[in-house]
């Protein structure tokens, strides 16, 4: 689907980079504090992929947008795109990572239930959320130079041969 949307699979590639940081997240808050990998917990780190993927959508989504409509060059592009969407970024995580908290170090009747819940997606938020606004522009480009020289050898491989007449 982010293929259609973006009229390229480089883009999605660099968006579903971001998810293997939130999962490390949570399975690391997890083990940190010793707690189990239970179905709340899977739940959790589902929780926590869409939020990290809909973040990167939004840095992704404004930088092909001021590519295209701007004329700026790639790196001007996701520059822009990371000084412009950090606050709603911020902001999404923020509210997710406070939504969770409670869930994380609530004692009441079943917390021990809801635990593991608020552990993935607090942790995961907080991991995620330090690597991804680093490691986003830096994939971002890195596939971005990856497809133009894709795009240059295709090319030079499918290029017709000219034809030339001779004068009779």
């Amino acid at each position: 689907m982010l293929g259609i949307l973006y009229e390229s699979l480089i883009h999605p590639v660099t968006i579903l980079s971001t998810l293997p940081s939130a999962g490390v997240g949570a399975l690391l808050a997890l083990m940190l504090l010793k707690t189990e990998l239970s179905v709340i917990a899977l739940i959790g780190i589902i929780l926590l992929i869409g939020i990290v993927k809909k973040n990167a959508i939004l840095m992704i989504d404004f930088a092909i947008l001021a590519e295209r409509y701007d004329g700026k060059g790639p790196e001007d592009a996701i520059f822009e795109a990371c000084l412009l969407r950090f606050r709603p970024i911020t902001m999404t995580t923020m509210a997710a990572l406070l939504g969770g908290l409670p869930l994380a170090i609530g004692f009441g009747t079943g917390g021990e239930l809801r635990r593991p819940l608020g552990i993935a997606i607090v942790g995961g938020l907080l991991f995620s959320q330090m690597l991804t606004l680093y490691t986003t522009p830096v994939v971002y480009l890195y596939l971005d130079r990856m497809r133009l020289r894709w795009e240059h050898l295709r090319r030079r491989r499918f290029r017709r041969p000219t034809l030339v007449r001779s004068g009779s």
